[in-house]
């Protein structure tokens, strides 16, 4: 009777613990897994666009709803904005070093780490905005130094003095990438003699390639990645080229001098901000000073190029720019000061307007509309994507802060962040 009762007891207890089970896999279900909605520079694919909705069509008079500021806690610095699994990212320079903050969505800091020397020559203060994968964080330093951190706490993993290794040629406004993450590696471009870009072991710093056919300088720009046939391919910018380069083995497939269809007599020091873009089989690549931009078509299995226009309007300082349904929207540069909002047919290169508003300054889009942000004064407008005119919606001052408005904004969860100097501000833009 006693084992009788025991097996009965068991058996109910075993129940219980099946159904606690399965209701516990139904809720986890249920329950969003966290998102990385914004894990690097210019979003998700480098790009600038936002795949989020339910935001704002439009702005109240004076702007979205502040949620919160910060000032004076984050240092000084160009450096945009990482928001990953509920903590937001950035870099600030403080007494000469270079700081990663993280901070809860409410602005509290949740930890801060120094990485080490920074950037203070011309324009100082940082420039790299962190990159997130699988629960680390990467960064680069205006003396080309990459360094890994735990995301979770800030903890040094390991760190590369590329500069050391390397032979990082000097540059005047210091190196302003942000890492690239493909597969197992860091891509960085620390522009040494016979090593002009370099990859990492993600997990352990081990040098995996060298470009050993170039010796270009780094420009200012961050490279990214595109697919063609079986190729993973890398584009970037140097001091004096467009390149395309085997991401599995650091081999330069082709490369395209500035000087064979850049004739702006403004730019003798090669400054190349702007990070190509990838879309419908097809680079562009953009730079300030009255250079211009071109676009390329690589071959199908990407070891081969042609250089399919030239444009001389749409020459971005380093505001970026966004592909939207065949047009290219950013803005250009007519003196360091001063700059017009341009869009461009895709596929010819055709100017379909150059309109003054405001000033120049960086640019994303999310939920049909786009984010234009005036480098000068801080005007912040949403714009419809409209090839026959620049159509501002809405608009407001950034207020907080001080210096260029050039850190680049982001979007994750209905919330755009900005970044303006030593100030980070939140505002809500979900329409709900």
């Amino acid at each position: 009777m006693k084992i009788a009762r025991v097996t009965r007891i068991l058996t109910a207890a075993l129940v219980v613990c099946i159904g606690l089970s399965i209701f516990a896999a139904e809720v986890c279900a249920r329950i969003p897994v966290p998102s990385y909605d914004w894990p690097q520079f210019r979003g998700p694919n480098r790009d600038g666009i936002s795949t989020e909705t339910g935001l704002l069509k439009k702005w109240p008079e004076g702007g979205p709803k502040l949620l919160w500021s910060v000032e004076n806690k984050l240092g000084q610095g160009f450096s945009s904005l990482t928001i990953v699994d509920g903590l937001i990212y950035t870099t600030g320079l403080v007494d000469k070093r270079g700081i990663l903050f993280a901070f809860d969505l409410n602005g509290k800091i949740v930890w801060e780490k120094d990485y080490g020397p920074e950037w203070t020559g011309s324009h100082k203060g940082t420039r790299t905005t962190p990159t997130y994968d699988e629960g680390k964080l990467y960064v680069i330093n205006g003396y080309a130094k990459v360094v890994c951190l735990n995301a979770k706490t800030g903890d040094i993993i390991w760190e590369v003095d590329c500069k050391e290794k390397f032979g990082s040629q000097k540059i005047k406004w210091g190196i302003s990438e942000s890492p690239l993450i493909i597969d197992d590696k860091v891509i960085c471009t620390p522009g040494g003699k016979g090593a002009t870009m370099v990859a990492l072991n993600k997990k352990t710093g081990e040098t995996v390639w060298v470009t050993k056919e170039l010796s270009d300088k780094a420009s200012y720009s961050s490279p990214i990645v595109f697919d063609r046939g079986p190729n993973r391919i890398i584009a970037a910018i140097t001091d004096t080229h467009v390149v395309a380069i085997n991401a599995r083995s650091g081999k330069v497939l082709w490369k395209d001098a500035f000087a064979d269809y850049q004739q702006g007599d403004e730019n003798p020091k090669a400054i190349n901000p702007p990070s190509p873009v990838y879309h419908n089989g097809c680079v562009y690549t953009t730079s300030g000073y009255n250079d211009g931009g071109a676009m390329y078509e690589p071959s199908a299995d990407g070891t081969k190029f042609k250089r399919k226009w030239v444009d001389k309007v749409l020459d971005n300082h380093h505001g970026g720019v966004v592909i939207l349904d065949g047009y290219i929207y950013g803005s250009n540069w007519l003196s360091n000061g001063k700059g017009n909002w341009v869009c461009l047919d895709w596929e010819t290169g055709k100017v379909m307007y150059e309109t003054e508003w405001e000033n120049k300054g960086p640019i994303i889009y999310a939920d049909g509309l786009m984010y234009c942000y005036d480098e000068r004064k801080g005007n912040l407008a949403l714009v419809k994507p409209n090839p026959e005119k620049f159509e501002v919606v809405s608009s407001f001052v950034i207020t907080k802060g001080d210096d260029k408005h050039w850190g680049h904004p982001a979007i994750s969860n209905g919330v755009m962040y900005v970044r303006h100097s030593h100030a980070l501000m939140a505002y809500k833009i979900k329409a709900q």
